[in-house]
């Protein structure tokens, strides 16, 4: 998860630049692309779901009328 977050981060994060053309721009204004960087897809898929870490094991043991 570390992993994916640095990557991500320094592959398509609007506020890091790795090159000098880029750092001399400045502050954007282009909030597009901060809007697409923060509604990433996992935010999109996440958001859909229960809120729920292991639905089956909750259910397992809240439910009791279901069959064990």
């Amino acid at each position: 998860m570390c992993s994916f977050q640095l990557v991500r981060n320094i592959c398509i994060n609007p506020e890091v630049r790795l090159l000098k053309e880029k750092k001399s721009a400045g502050v954007f204004d282009n909030f597009e692309e901060g809007k697409r960087y923060a509604e990433h897809g996992m935010r999109k898929f996440v958001r859909q779901r229960a809120p729920q870490i292991m639905p089956s094991i909750n259910n397992f043991f809240s439910n009791p009328d279901l069959p064990k």
